[in-house]
């Protein structure tokens, strides 16, 4: 094995991949069937240490069968000498690769687009924290999860009609959202955001849309460079259409769209989908 630098942190050594061990000893892939509905699978995916004797035991989780792939690292803390498990914190990054190509990333926990069925290779870079534990570790982990839920069918698209911005410019960006599903109803919250101090402002004069309001009451400062329209039509076959303006000065930004909407069982927590549109580029 090659020489490998450690880092400490807090006092914890860090090990880099390389010092990784198993959780277990002989794990296998997570390849256990998985039911069609909304579902959640873990495997162990590994081993942090720290200079005095504290381990952290990593697993990886993903869940599937809704039109997010949820990615979590739950972990069990021990300190020296202790034989029962602790509870840990965790937090990081995480990337999702099927066949070699990266298909979803995010935050931990956090969520991504779920591409679909398939065998996932999950790296994920992870911070364990125990207070109890005396523990604050970093490293690497991995888990091979397959995951065999069908993908959910798209009920929501945004289009634009165009892919760029062009500097010390003002564009006009055509948007159309569309609703394919018969469930659900015809209220969606669509959102445009450029950059945050790059100067860009987006304007409509689309009654439905307002730049957000910002600070506390009774202020009256909006944030110019995001657009929340209020769509109460969608229909299959309806379309909704917004018409922007965004005006980009010496620094470029980029524009992102999103769509959160409402499906059928509204009163039950987490019915709310949420959808990324097309990003806007500069040039």
């Amino acid at each position: 094995m090659p020489t490998t630098k450690l880092r400490t942190l807090l006092g914890a050594t860090v090990l880099p991949l390389a010092l990784i061990t198993p959780a277990w000893s002989s794990p296998a892939p997570a390849s256990a069937p998985v039911t069609d509905g909304p579902s959640t699978l873990c495997a162990p995916a590994g081993v942090l240490r720290g200079s005095y004797g504290q381990k952290a035991s990593v697993s990886l989780c993903a869940g599937s069968g809704s039109p997010v792939m949820a990615v979590s690292a739950p972990a069990v803390c021990r300190r020296l000498g202790a034989a029962d498990g602790l509870g840990c914190l965790t937090s990081g990054t995480w990337t999702a690769r099927r066949d070699g190509t990266v298909v979803a990333s995010g935050r931990l926990p956090g969520s991504g687009e779920y591409p679909g069925p398939g065998t996932y290779e999950v790296e994920a870079d992870v911070r364990v924290r125990s207070a109890p534990a005396g523990l604050d570790l970093h490293g690497t982990v991995r888990a091979t999860l397959t995951l065999t839920a069908p993908k959910a069918p798209a009920t929501h698209r945004i289009e634009v009609d165009r892919g760029t911005l062009r500097r010390g410019s003002a564009t006009t960006l055509t948007y159309r959202i569309s609703r394919d599903s018969e469930q659900g109803d015809g209220s969606a919250r669509f959102g445009l955001i450029a950059e945050e101090g790059s100067g860009a402002t987006l304007t409509t004069a689309d009654p439905r849309c307002v730049n957000p309001l910002i600070g506390r009451y009774p202020a009256t400062a909006r944030q110019t460079h995001a657009l929340d329209c209020a769509l109460t039509d969608l229909q299959p076959g309806h379309p909704a259409t917004v018409v922007v303006r965004a005006t980009v000065k010496g620094s470029c930004s980029t524009v992102v769209s999103k769509l959160g909407y409402w499906m059928p069982q509204g009163q039950a927590l987490y019915t709310g989908g949420m959808l990324a549109g097309p990003t806007v580029g500069c040039a």
